[in-house]
């Protein structure tokens, strides 16, 4: 993401009109609880909002193979809607490559864990358009 700018991470704080029409994920009444449920996250649009995706694949297009992948994809939508959907912005954090069955919690605990971690501690950053250190 090193070739948005902080004006593109600023997006769903200072761009976002609210007039009902969902445009973007930001739009929609989860994100918008989620701000008045955490003021204080919300009030820093360092803050990366992410979101996650999934979906299951025959990577050999054989109907009667059991055989799937699994890729699962998380975007940061802080940057506006003609970004935060495009493929150099999506980052993909797990790759499974066996049938799941119904156990795909097991492959997504650490990406939970790591996440949970990340809210709960943060990490400290730099600002490079204030030139000091936050915790992200």
């Amino acid at each position: 993401m090193s070739t948005h700018t902080a004006t593109d991470m600023r997006w769903h704080k200072e761009k976002r009109v609210d007039d009902e029409v969902m445009r973007h994920p930001a739009d929609g009444e989860a994100w918008k609880e989620f701000d008045r449920t955490f003021p204080e996250f919300a009030d820093d649009p360092r803050n990366v909002r992410l979101g996650l995706a999934t979906d299951g694949f025959n990577p050999y297009g054989v109907l009667n193979q059991h055989r799937s992948t699994w890729q699962i994809f998380v975007f940061p939508y802080n940057l506006p809607p003609w970004k935060c959907m495009k493929k150099e912005c999506m980052m993909m954090t797990v790759l499974i490559t066996e049938d799941l069955g119904r156990s795909i919690d097991v492959y997504l605990r650490p990406l939970v864990d790591e996440l949970k971690d990340l809210w709960t501690n943060g990490v400290r950053k730099y600002d490079k358009s204030t030139e000091k250190m936050f915790t992200l």
